[in-house]
């Protein structure tokens, strides 16, 4: 495939930002930049506009709204934790969560709120850690009663405005019941959140602070946090939902006066944050916990975070989940299993081999690292998941990324 870049090769290279173009001058995509590498080579791509109707360029220090890829990152504050012996994987969490103790389930998951029996046993840290709380976004349940009042009670997008404090956020929690039976089935999202509010009233500080203190500033990652300050915020793009049924470009949230040009009252999974910021975590995985020398997490914690922690009745659960929606996100998520704060691949269905580990964003970003080929990707976007054209996008990025490997 013609001279080798550090494992990649020229040509492959230039494909790969020949497809990332092709996405800009789409009109779909306003702008995106991209970073890959392996071992000691990293080769990075910033193109089109912040905005979709032209203004600044894409640079390589933009900054963007990370959503769910921020989950493993938020998950390290959590393993820091268990390295220390400060939380145990199988205790209840009843002792710092009060107001998810005596849960009641749901004797159907789609059925009314007020039919329920009592928990089997107590909710722990360890249904946390692995999303089986009991309950969490489930595409199979999206009509029933207890999505609606989840909803109500616990989701702050963009439409919904601001959350409150996490005192406030867990009272409204611990009046629902629960969907299944704690460590019964893996359900997105809620119990991410909930991990965040647990590491802050163990630590007793904002979780912010503590994972500043013990994970982005050892990283260096001086870029990632829950807000955008006011200096930096000329580096923010707005955010952009594209409409469904026309694909004009709606904007979610603005950067000067948007939801991330403050401090929340709510510190959870959140987090805006550059490219070479999530290098820097990612290249931590891929060296066992490890970063230039200074130990971040443990082997082993790095290992739980990787390895897939699903039994075979609740990856069928999950699989099931995202299949119904694979034709709107170009296959993403069917990656096969799920460790602590993302995905890791256990069969292989595509580019990607065995092994590999990270996870996509609905603002149209997508974090992996590959071990077996020592590969980190990232690919950042402004632009949300509302039309299958970001997740095409994120598609093509690992296809033609993967061709360009040159051993």
């Amino acid at each position: 495939m013609g001279q080798s870049n550090g494992g990649f090769s020229d040509a492959g290279l230039r494909r790969l930002r020949e497809v990332l173009a092709r996405h800009v001058e789409s009109g779909k995509i306003p702008g995106l930049v991209a970073l890959v590498s392996r071992g000691d080579r990293t080769h990075v791509e910033a193109l089109g506009t912040m905005r979709h109707d032209g203004g600044a360029p894409m640079r390589r220090d933009t900054i963007f709204r990370m959503a769910s890829v921020s989950k493993p990152v938020t998950m390290a504050a959590a393993m820091v934790l268990l390295d220390e012996c400060r939380l145990r994987q199988d205790d209840p969490v009843d002792e710092w969560l009060p107001e998810l103790a005596d849960r009641k389930v749901l004797k159907r998951p789609d059925g009314p709120l007020d039919d329920t029996v009592p928990a089997d046993r107590p909710i722990t840290v360890r249904d946390l850690l692995t999303s089986t709380l009991g309950l969490g976004m489930d595409f199979e349940l999206l009509n029933a009663p207890i999505r609606a009042a989840l909803f109500e009670a616990t989701d702050y997008g963009v439409a919904s405005g601001p959350a409150p404090d996490p005192d406030e956020w867990m009272r409204r929690l611990g009046e629902l019941p629960l969907s299944y039976q704690p460590g019964q089935r893996w359900q997105y999202d809620l119990s991410h959140e909930v991990l965040c509010v647990l590491v802050a009233r163990v630590t007793g500080r904002p979780f912010g602070t503590f994972l500043r203190e013990r994970v982005l500033d050892p990283l260096g990652m001086t870029d990632t946090g829950h807000h955008v300050p006011a200096a930096k915020i000329d580096r923010l793009p707005p955010l952009y939902g594209p409409d469904p049924r026309t694909g004009e470009f709606l904007v979610w949230d603005e950067a000067e006066g948007g939801r991330v040009s403050r401090p929340p009252a709510f510190q959870g999974c959140a987090l805006v944050s550059t490219v070479d910021d999530f290098h820097a975590f990612f290249r931590m995985l891929l060296n066992h916990g490890v970063h230039q020398g200074r130990r971040i997490l443990s082997r082993p914690a790095v290992e739980l975070m990787t390895t897939n922690c699903l039994t075979p009745e609740q990856q069928a659960a999950r699989d099931s989940m995202y299949r119904n929606i694979a034709h709107l996100s170009a296959g993403l998520a069917l990656h096969g299993g799920w460790g602590y704060g993302m995905a890791v691949r256990t069969r292989r269905s595509d580019y990607a081999p065995v092994g590999q580990f990270g996870w996509d964003g609905g603002t149209g970003t997508t974090v992996y690292a590959d071990p077996a080929n020592q590969l980190t990707g990232i690919l950042l976007t402004q632009t949300g998941m509302s039309t299958p054209d970001p997740a095409r996008l994120l598609h093509d990025f690992w296809t033609t990324l993967y061709q360009a490997l040159d051993d």
